[in-house]
């Protein structure tokens, strides 16, 4: 089984490139946590392959709940909120990480959505 990593993103927000870095970074982190809870073997061999991962992007914020809210279910997720500290308001949510997991089940869910 081929394991991977997906970001999903609100492009609505036009975030600065560092900011959307920054929290891309934070959903990788907390998705891996969640994977690492349910399945460390294959949050292990996703290590050893080189993490495997992708950043895709949705329009709303209602569209990324609704993928996240049908992906934790079979998926480990994470949503990430911003403080509000530099540029969002507190409390956005700017995006979730998905996985690692199966690729077949991200791709079952994400795989019609475009690259940030």
């Amino acid at each position: 089984m081929a394991a991977k990593q997906a970001i999903v993103m609100r492009a609505d927000l036009r975030m600065g490139k560092g900011k959307a870095a920054a929290q891309a970074a934070h959903a990788s982190i907390l998705a891996y946590l969640q994977s690492l809870k349910r399945n460390p073997e294959l949050c292990a061999k996703w290590l050893q392959e080189g993490q495997k991962k992708v950043v895709l992007k949705v329009k709303s914020q209602e569209e990324l709940l609704a993928l996240y809210d049908a992906m934790r279910k079979e998926v480990p997720c994470a949503l990430v909120s911003d403080a509000g500290l530099t540029q969002l308001e507190p409390g956005s949510i700017t995006c979730f990480g998905a996985g690692p997991a199966d690729e077949k089940k991200i791709d079952k869910h994400l795989g019609n959505l475009k690259l940030l």
